[in-house]
């Protein structure tokens, strides 16, 4: 899935790095615990949350994560979307609250980013 396929799925807008619309998506997590996402996240991942600090830019580049979407129409502050920018991370933002974007998204084919509990036993 494209970025600009979640955006549209989601009523979504970009609120930087427009121009990154057709990077690709393979897994979804939602989570505002950014010690879930840096435990579990597979790569090329879209994170869905809520947490609108620095540290989801940080925790997003050090695992990957290709797209972040701020949910419940939270809109992060001018300086975390200069680091998402300077990081080259696409920032979107939709009025849905979690469950139903993680739930359109997963309807739309995407799936899951978390690791099993077996997966996580076996490496």
């Amino acid at each position: 899935m494209k970025v600009s396929e979640i955006k549209e799925i989601l009523h979504a807008e970009f609120l930087c790095c427009e121009d990154m619309g057709d990077v690709d998506v393979h897994t979804a997590c939602g989570s505002d615990m950014m010690s879930d996402v840096l435990a579990f996240v597979k790569d090329r991942c879209v994170l869905l949350t809520g947490l609108t600090n620095l540290q989801v830019i940080r925790t997003a580049e050090m695992m990957d994560v290709v797209c972040i979407v701020f949910i419940r129409g939270k809109k992060p502050s001018e300086e975390i979307l200069e680091m998402a920018i300077d990081k080259g991370i696409p920032v979107l933002a939709t009025e849905r609250r979690m469950f139903n974007a993680c739930g359109l998204l997963y309807e739309h084919g995407l799936r899951g980013g978390l690791k099993s509990a077996f997966e996580q036993s076996v490496g």
